[in-house]
């Protein structure tokens, strides 16, 4: 079958499958904190047809996301299923998991064993007060950190940790964050503020920039620009001394679109073509209905075929997604 290629001639090659919209924190950038999981979870043999199709057609990375994927029974085993696809070319899938780390103290070496590669930790904050007031869960610091240590010892590496940076919650947690890279030896990551919040609060005056975040750092220690594949999503960057590693993912001052590689699968089995379409494509319901694998792949060309050339954060004809980042998949 023929690769997935986009007709702005970007090849489709990672794959986020969101396996549930539960969560079990309340990050005031992601949820207000009344509104729970939305949509259905589907049965793991379900996403593994998904990945196995779209193994198929190119993709060489799958993300498992969530809400928070370690919520979900069963997904340690829905792992170990997938790291049994491989790639057109023969190779083992790239498998990863994006969490907030508060259950990977103990699953960490399992997930591990598993065939899991990578993980990414969503860590807002490096002071534990400041941490409690983002995700309003007390006592959640001392978990994320067990996690991350206990994902370095299981050599699910590297471990990125990711911080979305908000004006007036943790812009001053910058230079902290550099500190704590270099200490834990992780790859950090920070994120600018995206409108996908249940609160609808978004505004650029929110947004910490790139440039903003470089100059704050450059305070700390110099930085170093390294090379990045064209289709990564971050700027990647090292110290001066060579110790810790520092990327900006910047989708509002910097937008990457035009490189973009990525489609995403919502829990309810929807196939999304960015962050911020404005409408889903279902793949779950023609599954429901009984299709092939021949007629899903014609489905999966076709959604391929009107993914968007941009998103419009900013601009004055700027439509919200239809969906909020909780119940879409990181």
């Amino acid at each position: 079958m023929a690769a997935l290629i986009d007709k702005h001639g970007r090849p489709i090659t990672d794959l986020r499958i969101a396996i549930t919209d539960h969560c079990n924190y309340k990050c005031v950038y992601c949820r207000t904190g009344n509104d729970g999981a939305m949509y259905a979870d589907l049965p793991f043999s379900d996403y593994l047809r998904m990945a196995r199709l779209f193994a198929g057609l190119g993709i060489k990375k799958i993300r498992i996301t969530g809400g928070e994927p370690l919520l979900r029974r069963g997904v340690v085993e829905f792992v170990r299923e997938l790291s049994k696809l491989h790639t057109v070319d023969g190779e083992p899938l790239d498998l990863a998991i994006t969490t907030n780390g508060h259950l990977l103290a103990e699953m960490a070496q399992p997930l591990k064993d598993a065939g899991l590669r990578r993980i990414t930790v969503s860590m807002d904050a490096v002071d534990p007060d400041r941490f409690r007031r983002i995700t309003r869960v007390p006592n959640g610091f001392a978990c994320v950190l067990a996690g991350i240590r206990a994902a370095k010892r299981a050599a699910l590496a590297p471990v990125k940790v990711n911080c979305v940076l908000m004006r007036g919650f943790n812009e001053d947690q910058i230079i902290p964050f550099g500190r704590f890279a270099r200490e834990e030896g992780v790859v950090l990551r920070f994120i600018e503020f995206m409108p996908l919040e249940e609160d609808r609060v978004w505004s650029p005056n929110i947004v910490v920039t790139l440039d903003e975040i470089l100059r704050r750092m450059a305070e700390y220690r110099p930085l170093v620009e390294i090379p990045h594949d064209r289709s990564e999503t971050a700027r990647r960057y090292r110290f001066d001394d060579g110790i810790g590693e520092i990327g900006i993912i910047a989708p509002v001052s910097h937008p990457f679109c035009s490189h973009c590689s990525r489609l995403r699968i919502t829990s309810d089995g929807k196939i999304r073509t960015c962050l911020f379409s404005v409408w889903d494509h279902d793949l779950h319901e023609l599954m429901r209905r009984g299709a092939s694998d021949e007629e899903l792949v014609a489905f999966i060309y076709s959604v391929v075929d009107r993914k968007e050339a941009r998103h419009h954060i900013g601009e004055p004809d700027f439509v919200p997604p239809s969906r909020t980042m909780v119940h879409i998949g990181g």
